[in-house]
């Protein structure tokens, strides 16, 4: 039989040890030779500190109760490093970068380095944490009393005091412990090493506690089947078979998480990380690890049950075990194996959660209520993160044995463990969106955890509370008001549900659904959306340049001021010293650039957080620092005026094509004004001459001077053709202006062309003879029925006869007419041997008044023949053009759309 006297000695030299192992590993990281320390190897003994009390002891009680279930604790953490190329390499690189201190100041740089943010994180944590605290204490005094025993000798100077005294004591002495080796750097970011040095060490006792407890009972049992033989034999069942139900998905689920967002699995797998590529060690030493401690759980709690007494706790087998055989001293060993469980996570998980405490709670309100340029020795932040971070701890420890307090009577250490798994594993959304998911936004998240944790609190942390307080009980049985579908353990009638599998399904899911929507509903903000950027792109762009800042009128004085009040002297001077050999400047001219201020902020980030790092800083530079959002705002007032000078742009090309159709349409207006003032000028020309004629005599005739009857006559005559011209004349105008506007009544009927044809070269036979001309056909077409007006068609033809007639001034003239109908259209060309038209004046034969090349044959007519045929054959849906013809003289062809069947052409 072990005292409790003796036992309690041991423990008080093995942390003896611990305190001698971790003084000396500081010591030896100070004078620079920590080449073990930081090595792989301690690297996963670090991150071993996962197997707590709780795998310890509760894991053989677990599977005692539960069979197989307790492996679901191991499997999560497994996948987790086997794949650590995806989630934990991203990790590291992200904190290395940002020097990131903590899983709150994380998700407080990631979303806008928002401290309300990690103050809400911080929260949780150390709510979260407690019961995880309590397991431990619960562990440690419950192993005590184990090896105490009920006899006086036994307990020895623990008579008069119980569990909760036991607890309390046990809490005292590790709150000690954690502040004298867990505070001594203000750095958070700096690695503890000594601390990190006694958790290795520590995960090397329990490990090799547990596999001896393991080892002796496989001999004592006559090995694995030798144990389940016994069992079998005394009636023992224990579940062998894994049943993948709600439960074992939920536990495996919950320890994913759990490995990763678990404050001190945080601290010690991300913040204490050296160097990226222990990860790749870790990644099958840490699992392997793992199966070490698992491997013999369960035939020891095979065993226990079969030759333990009935009531036995399970909990405590691999320390019973030994001693019920007598073997005091493996007992020992295991208990020291179980008690460095208990005190790596204590130690560990107080100093994590304190400097989250510190860093977004009380530094915070330093920053706030305190000036940063007060005087002092320049020590006053340093002793102020000191201080919180201490008294941190010990509220933490305290929460734990208040827990404790309160839930001392329950039985099992599993249910305890999973309740804080299930707390912190709110945060797990929220990282993977702070990694992978640019556009989650920092109130989604705030609203996500928040919502989640709320509903932990409803559905699992109140109802651990039952056996305390019958009120509880009450509102587990009927709900609050009487309101059964808000039944915590029921919630909306989900009920028959594992309790654990329910509370996760609430939560997780409100979490997530929260998250994802109110991501697409909100906006990020300016910073969010750089620090996003930032942290989903860290292997895309790792050297993403983090200016936060412009310097302005600060000077290096007093960003001095502050990082020695944070950093320390030496580290500030070195720093400053450093950046200005970088700059080639001596340090008392050195002048801080942007850089070197974005700088400054993350090693300030490294020991008060980003958030008060980047309150810290601004409140240096205010007044003249250009914020992240009134540099967004600066730039977007950019590109506004950009685009709005791009729309002038687009403005004045558009006003400059205007501009030039304007130009063309004034030159045209122009020309119609010279072509009108043309017109009546020939109008007038052409009305005027034979209007002086007739006045001249009419004037003659009404002289009382006496005339013979011949020039009355004569006179007469020249007054009567005139006055025919003069109308003819009218009427031309009249009927071209009538046809321009449309005014002319215009009725289209079908009609044989070629007899048009022939009664125009009949009409025109007369004007032929006297000029001496001869008429020769080409090819005619047979008779073809077009759509028009037969008397206006023989008009246009006999005006462009008279034409050739009129213009041919050669010695053989001759005027060429032909006819034929193809592809649906009738054509008649009427060609003479005259001079023909220039070049240069054939786009002016079809205007009004233009009478051809002067000198050239009789130019007789008033100059609107062309310009009305032109009409009359449009009015006909034809065309009139002056074409290529046989002669060099003119050739015109008119084009008409043929009507009914089409005869053939006549040779």
């Amino acid at each position: 039989m072990l005292s409790a006297d003796f036992v309690i000695a041991t423990a008080i030299a093995y942390v003896g040890l611990l305190f001698v192992l971790a003084y000396f590993g500081d010591r030896r990281a100070r004078l620079a030779k920590k080449s073990w320390l930081n090595s792989p190897a301690v690297y996963t003994l670090s991150i071993s500190v996962y197997c707590t009390s709780w795998t310890f002891y509760g894991a053989v009680g677990n599977a005692a109760r539960s069979g197989l279930e307790f492996l679901t604790i191991y499997l999560g953490p497994t996948i987790v490093f086997v794949g650590w190329y995806f989630l934990l390499r991203r990790l590291v690189r992200i904190s290395h970068i940002y020097r990131i201190t903590s899983v709150a100041d994380l998700l407080s740089s990631r979303f806008g380095k928002s401290n309300r943010l990690g103050v809400l994180v911080t929260c949780i944590a150390v709510i979260g944490i407690a019961p995880y605290i309590a397991l431990q204490l619960k562990a440690v005094t419950s192993s005590i009393q184990a090896v105490a025993g009920s006899s006086e000798f036994g307990r020895g100077s623990l008579r008069g005091i119980d569990d909760v005294g036991l607890a309390l004591g046990v809490a005292a002495g590790m709150a000690l412990f954690t502040i004298l080796f867990g505070t001594r750097h203000v750095d958070a970011k700096e690695h503890h090493h000594g601390v990190v040095a006694a958790i290795a060490f520590e995960a090397v006792v329990k490990l090799m506690a547990l596999v001896a407890v393991g080892i002796f009972v496989l001999f004592i049992g006559g090995g694995f089947e030798g144990i389940f033989e016994q069992a079998a034999a005394r009636g023992v069942v224990v579940e062998t078979t894994a049943s993948f139900d709600s439960r074992w998905l939920t536990t495996l689920a919950l320890s994913i998480a759990a490995i990763v967002c678990l404050p001190r699995q945080f601290q010690v797998t991300v913040v204490e990380n050296s160097d990226e590529n222990h990860l790749r060690v870790a990644g099958w030493a840490f699992p392997a690890y793992m199966l070490l401690m698992s491997i013999f759980i369960l035939p020891i709690a095979v065993y226990g049950l079969a030759v333990m007494p009935e009531g036995s706790n399970p909990d405590m087998f691999a320390l019973t075990l030994p001693l019920a055989a007598g073997q005091n001293g493996l007992a020992l060993f295991a208990f020291i194996g179980g008690f460095s469980s208990a005190t790596s996570m204590i130690i560990l998980e107080s100093i994590a959660l304190s400097i989250m405490v510190s860093n977004h709670i009380i530094m915070p309100l330093v920053l706030r209520f305190a000036p940063v340029n007060q005087s002092g020795d320049g020590q006053g932040v340093s002793r102020v993160l000191l201080v919180a971070r201490r008294f941190s701890i010990m509220l933490i420890l305290s929460l734990g044995f208040f827990y404790f307090f309160f839930t001392r009577d329950s039985d099992a250490l599993a249910p305890i463990g999973l309740i804080s798994f299930t707390a912190i594993a709110q945060f797990f959304p929220a990282l993977l969106a702070a990694i992978f998911w640019k556009d989650a936004s920092l109130k989604a998240v705030s609203s996500a955890i928040l919502l989640g944790f709320v509903t932990w609190a409803w559905c699992c942390f109140l109802p651990s509370f039952d056996s305390v307080w019958p009120a509880v009980s009450e509102l587990l049985r009927q709900g609050p008001w009487g309101i059964s579908w808000l039944r915590p353990q029921a919630m909306f009638g989900l009920d028959g549900w594992d309790p654990l599998a329910h509370a996760a399904f609430w939560s997780l899911s409100v979490n997530i659904l929260t998250l994802t929507i109110g991501s697409l509903v909100t906006t990020p903000s300016a910073l969010e959306r750089i620090q996003a950027t930032a942290f989903v792109d860290v292997f895309r762009r790792p050297n993403l340049p983090q200016r936060s800042f412009a310097p302005g009128s600060t000077t290096a004085n007093d960003l001095y001021f502050v990082a020695e009040r944070v950093l320390g002297e030496q580290r500030a001077a070195a720093l400053f010293e450093s950046a200005a050999r970088e700059s080639g400047v001596d340090p008392i001219g050195f002048e801080p650039t942007p850089e070197f201020v974005g700088h400054l902020e993350r090693e300030l980030a490294g020991s008060i957080g980003a958030a008060s790092a980047h309150v810290m800083v601004s409140k240096v530079v205010a007044g003249s620092d250009v914020s992240l959002e009134e540099m967004i705002q600066m730039a977007d007032e950019a590109q506004q005026v950009i685009e709005y000078s791009q729309q002038l742009e687009k403005t004045s090309a558009e006003l400059r094509v205007t501009a030039r159709k304007l130009e063309d349409a004034n030159t045209q207006l122009r020309e119609l004004d010279t072509r009108k003032d043309e017109f009546l000028s020939q109008v007038s020309h052409e009305v005027r001459t034979p209007m002086t004629s007739i006045r001249s005599f009419s004037e003659i005739l009404l002289d009382p001077a006496p005339l013979d009857e011949g020039q009355r006559q004569r006179f007469v005559s020249t007054i009567h053709t005139e006055s025919l011209r003069l109308t003819k004349l009218l009427d031309e105008i009249l009927d071209l202006s009538a046809l321009e506007r449309g005014e002319r009544s215009w009725d289209n009927a079908p009609f044989d062309a070629e007899e048009a044809l022939d009664r125009a070269v009949s009409v025109c036979d007369a004007l032929l003879r006297q000029k001496g001309m001869r008429v020769e056909f080409s090819d005619r077409a047979k008779s073809t029925m077009i759509d028009g007006d037969a008397d206006r068609l023989c008009q246009v033809l006999i005006n462009l006869v008279s034409n050739a007639v009129k213009y041919n001034d050669a010695e053989s003239p001759v005027v060429v007419i032909s006819s034929k109908v193809r592809g649906g259209n009738y054509y008649v060309e009427v060609a003479d041997n005259g001079p023909g038209i220039p070049r240069k004046h054939r786009h002016l034969i079809f205007d009004k008044f233009w009478r051809g090349v002067e000198g050239a044959g009789d130019q007789g007519g008033a100059g609107l023949g062309l310009a009305i045929s032109r009409q009359i054959v449009s009015r006909m849906n034809g065309s009139l053009e002056l074409v290529q013809g046989p002669f060099l003289g003119a050739c015109f062809r008119i084009r008409l759309p043929i009507v009914g069947s089409v005869q053939t052409d006549r040779a």
